[in-house]
């Protein structure tokens, strides 16, 4: 029998990180469902349950984690649903379908894709000015660099101005070699460095060198400087309203797979 749980994603893409990324409301399905909750630990992990029975991902596998606190984190965004279920308003469930989906299966390009950060970080970019702006990135990113080079043994090489600029091999290679190997961190790290530009920042985040707040200020450092001498942009912070949506789900993955 069809499981009654494929429909939640019926015209949705199939293709799981397409599926995570997508953000637009397609054929939203009515709430069927009274109460969602964490079920026991199985083979799996711990299942998210509606009404007691089991949800699928797109690729229709078990939507389980492998913490209690994590699938009952879960388990409250599909109770924070109204009448409707809007998987655009659900950040946490699309990044463990993408983790279930696509990272468990393929962890290697995903680890590559972080590494490749690494090679051009956000934060060996500095300004040569103005003063306020070059003391604010060495207040906010100087810290990450030292983080680098004391926590992973990595030395990286700043940089003045935006040209690219190769850094040294053995300080990618050192940091890479601290990029997880659990999927759920990997998925976690993966999705913080593309919101962020910077793989030292999902790193720091992930190793717990720096809170989440402090992340998020520091990776939209510049972004925030403009506006602080031209003004607001409204749409822009929208638009960031929205990444920290997904920022916030990938740093709680991180923090819940390290509870039981």
């Amino acid at each position: 029998m069809r499981d009654i749980f494929e429909d939640i994603y019926a015209n949705q893409p199939l293709d799981p990180m397409e599926a995570a990324r997508r953000s637009v409301r397609l054929n939203l399905r009515k709430r069927f469902y009274k109460e969602a909750t964490a079920g026991e630990t199985g083979d799996a992990g711990h299942p998210v349950l509606l009404d007691g029975k089991p949800v699928r991902t797109p690729a229709r596998r078990l939507l389980a984690a492998p913490t209690r606190a994590l699938a009952q984190a879960l388990a409250e965004e599909w109770n924070a649903q109204g009448e409707m279920i809007d998987p655009a308003r659900m950040p946490l469930t699309r990044l463990a379908n993408a983790v279930i989906d696509a990272v468990a299966d393929k962890p290697g390009p995903v680890a590559d894709e972080i590494a490749r950060y690494l090679g051009s970080d956000l934060v060996v970019y500095r300004a040569e000015a103005p003063e306020g702006l070059v003391a604010r990135q060495a207040e906010l990113w100087d810290p990450l660099l030292a983080f680098a080079r004391d926590e992973l043994g990595a030395r990286f090489v700043q940089v003045a101005g935006v040209m690219f600029s190769e850094q040294p091999p053995h300080a990618v290679a050192a940091a890479r070699a601290h990029i997880p190997a659990d999927p759920w961190q990997l998925g976690a790290m993966s999705s913080i460095t593309t919101l962020t530009g910077s793989a030292l920042i999902a790193l720091a985040l992930a190793k717990t060198a720096i809170e989440a707040d402090a992340a998020w200020d520091a990776a939209h450092l510049d972004e925030d400087w403009q506006m602080s001498q031209w003004g607001r942009d409204e749409l822009a912070l929208a638009r960031r309203t929205f990444r920290r949506a997904d920022f916030d789900a990938a740093a709680a993955v991180l923090a819940l797979t390290r509870q039981g």
